[in-house]
């Protein structure tokens, strides 16, 4: 190749200007293709670019026959070509015809060449297409001309992401860099949503690609990487990396990546070869992204998760803009699209404008998920790649009931979801025109559906769906939105406020449950090798009583004249109870001393979730005031299987027989010594299974606002009775383990809704 520097930043002048002559796209293509086979003396030089259906198409050729244009086109199985598509790495060859991957194609007239050199088209990871220069000598490519290869290969990127090229697409072969795509995750918040993309930390879009002055551009490189060390060694000395909700390992990691040298130093070389400073960082990072999103090790491609946000932090450093995403100026039906986003970020955003969330992480016992469903956002998280699938304004449909996003839906498809959407709504409302009728089943069994909450904006919903009450108000969420521990005043001025908002109805305050999978960015994370089973919750309020007498001074205190109810999370025997108790004793005892009233009663209860207190449920019913049942952890802890992992989170039924016989023991125990108990885990506000907590005998269930609706409107078709009888019959048998589908067929021959 002529001139290992200069040649590059010839032709990516020269391209540069093609690219700007206002030409047909198919001459436009052909020119470049004349460009790049002179520039690197090569005889031939092909750009085949990626179809909708995986198909690679020849698009332009120099040096093979014309009439094979848009003629030729392989799978992404076949062929060299197909094999560097779907490897996304360079291939250079002396003879390609002695490759077994060789795939002869009589058309385009190649059997005269025998070198070959082949690079991917990427764009943000993602394979666009394949660029082939070849030559009838038997020759070796430098390392030099594969990367000059590869920086041209971005320039044709970028022109196949304009989506210019579709005008020559052949009829029903569409490129697939604007194809539909639909990727399946995990249910976070219920819910239909059609809008148009936001990225949560949107990507700087690279325009200019081609310096002007290499070396002005190497020493802005060189000066970026030294601001973002700066930057990122100032936050973490800094300390308050909860503002941005990252934590404090994750930015050690990106440090670490942030002085890596073999990252910087391929950054280096692409500016060597005449792009400029962000193109060349966007290069390094596609190549590198398309690398690891092939590597099935986890290790590996959380990496990658690393890598995207150091490239990112360059970038916005190079663009002179800040990291930190604006929250201002939200369009119209903004879908949200992020890798992870705290509970913090979500709620910075403006909800009249937001219409759904999309994540790469985060399951649906997430702290975000518990806030979109707080908020009424749908929401889908574990969406392997989203935020490289998609570009800022991208049409998108989230599916939250199903776990399902459409990615620039077709108009039919778009149609069908915006239908679904209006049958959803009217389905709402039919739901809302129960709101006032007695939550009693049709024998007239009285069943209060509470509602779970954790935020102020939370406590409308009381009065929307006519609950009895919230049975479960997480106080954990004012702790992992804050940027800092919260004082006992704040605490004070939340409790009050949600108790002022409740207007009479009862809330049960449950206390800090951190730990865990619950960390507080700001509080000092303990490394464990089972953290579900380790310090969390109320032993951490036990061994540090202070935090735990801080809060129960602020609930006692916004309690005064209200009849306040406080139950403690993670109880595992009766002791650890009455430690608990002996704690509000004295804070009864201190705010009595200086002055303040008290509240007008006080209840103190039990989160029923560890499986050892179902071995002494007598003992615990006759020392407190209620006991509420957290199935999600009594559950994951039955049956063994964390419940944020996805492997084994599927492997039981919560309506299998071991799991509705443990429940059964705290229901007939608890109503046999009159305490009253609820159930406030997920099992609750699904219709089906709260179907067969009656039948268990539970009368009070807690849930999340939206499916209350649901719930009342199965109840008041089902006789209690039945419903009784039948689960007595049912887990007195045997046969399948799961009862789902016996309680199904109970549902459809009685006509209750699910």
């Amino acid at each position: 190749m002529r001139g290992a520097l200069g040649g590059p930043r010839v032709l990516l002048r020269r391209l540069r200007e093609v690219m700007a002559e206002p030409v047909h796209a198919q001459e436009k293509l052909d020119r470049i293709v004349i460009q790049i086979a002179a520039n690197m003396v090569a005889e031939v030089c092909s750009v085949y670019v990626m179809r909708a259906d995986g198909v690679l198409e020849l698009y332009a050729t120099e040096g093979l026959k014309r009439e094979a244009v848009h003629l030729t086109a392989m799978r992404a199985d076949e062929g060299l070509v197909g094999l560097i598509a779907r490897e996304a790495e360079p291939l250079a060859l002396s003879d390609a015809q002695s490759h077994p991957a060789f795939s002869y194609r009589p058309e385009t007239g190649e059997e005269i060449y025998h070198a070959f050199l082949g690079v991917p088209i990427l764009r943000a990871g993602n394979t666009l297409g394949v660029l082939v220069v070849q030559n009838r000598a038997h020759r070796l490519y430098s390392e030099e001309e594969i990367e000059a290869l590869q920086t041209t290969a971005m320039v044709l990127a970028e022109l196949i992401a304009s989506g210019e090229l579709q005008a020559i697409a052949t009829p029903g072969a569409d490129i697939a860099i604007r194809r539909p795509l639909h990727q399946r995750g995990v249910c976070l918040a219920d819910g239909v949503g059609l809008g148009h993309v936001v990225l949560h930390e949107p990507r700087v879009v690279v325009k200019n690609l081609i310096a002007e002055d290499v070396q002005r551009e190497v020493q802005r490189l060189e000066d970026a990487i030294a601001a973002m060390r700066a930057a990122i060694d100032k936050l973490i000395e800094r300390g308050d990396v909860a503002h941005h909700g990252e934590h404090r390992d994750v930015l050690e990691t990106v440090r670490m990546f942030a002085n890596d040298q073999g990252w910087l130093r391929r950054i280096r070389e692409a500016v060597l070869t005449g792009l400029t400073a962000e193109a060349a960082v966007e290069r390094v990072q596609s190549d590198t992204r398309a690398r690891l999103l092939r590597q099935t090790d986890p290790y590996l491609r959380e990496r990658l998760h690393d890598l995207d946000d150091l490239a990112n932090r360059l970038l916005h450093t190079l663009a002179g803009t800040d990291f930190a995403t604006s929250r201002e100026g939200l369009p119209e039906n903004a879908i949200l699209v992020a890798r992870s986003m705290g509970p913090a970020a979500l709620l910075d955003y403006d909800r009249a404008h937001l219409r759904g969330v999309i994540l790469e992480e985060g399951g649906p016992t997430s702290h975000i998920a518990i806030v979109a469903r707080a908020l009424g956002i749908p929401a889908v998280g574990e969406v392997e790649n989203i935020t490289s699938l998609v570009e800022q304004g991208d049409a998108i449909i989230v599916d939250g009931g199903a776990g399902e996003v459409q990615i620039r839906p077709a108009p039919d498809v778009e149609a069908a979801y915006a239908e679904k959407a209006r049958l959803r709504a009217r389905r709402q409302e039919q739901y809302r025109s129960l709101r006032d009728l007695p939550s009693r089943t049709r024998d007239g069994v009285a069943i209060d559906l509470n509602i779970n909450a954790g935020l102020l904006v939370d406590m409308p919903h009381l009065a929307e769906t006519n609950a009895a009450g919230v049975g479960l108000f997480r106080t954990e969420i004012q702790f992992m939105v804050a940027q800092r521990l919260p004082t006992t005043g704040e605490q004070l001025a939340l409790y009050a406020s949600v108790l002022e908002a409740a207007q009479g109805r009862p809330v049960t305050f449950r206390t800090l449950d951190i730990g865990g999978d619950k960390v507080l960015p700001y509080m000092k994370q303990v490394e464990e090798e089972n953290p579900a089973l380790g310090w969390r919750a109320i032993r951490i309020g036990l061994d540090r009583p202070g935090l735990l007498r801080s809060q129960v001074r602020a609930l006692l205190r916004a309690g005064a004249g209200h009849h306040l109810r406080i139950m403690f999370p993670m109880v595992a025997t009766v002791e650890e109870f009455e430690m608990a108790k002996a704690i509000v004793a004295r804070e009864e005892a201190h705010l009595a001393r200086h002055g303040h009233p008290p509240p007008a009663s006080l209840s103190l209860g039990v989160m029923v979730e560890v499986p050892s207190l179902l071995f002494h449920i007598d003992e615990v019913a006759r020392k407190v005031d209620f006991m509420s049942v957290g199935s999600n952890d009594l559950m994951q802890f039955l049956f063994a299987a964390d419940r944020e992992n996805r492997q084994v989170a599927a492997r039981f039924d919560p309506l299998c027989r071991p799991a509705l016989r443990a429940l059964k023991v705290v229901a007939e125990r608890a109503d046999a010594l009159g305490c009253p108990v609820t159930v406030c885990g997920e099992i609750g506000g699904r219709p089906l299974e709260a179907m067969a907590l009656i039948g268990l005998g539970y009368r009070r269930l807690s849930m999340s606002p939206s499916a209350v609706g649901p719930v009342k409107a199965m109840l008041l078709k089902l006789d209690a009775g039945a419903i009784t009888a039948e689960m007595e019959r049912l887990l007195a048998g045997d046969g399948d383990l799961s009862l789902r589908k016996a309680l199904l067929r109970f549902a459809e021959a009685h006509d209750i809704p699910l």
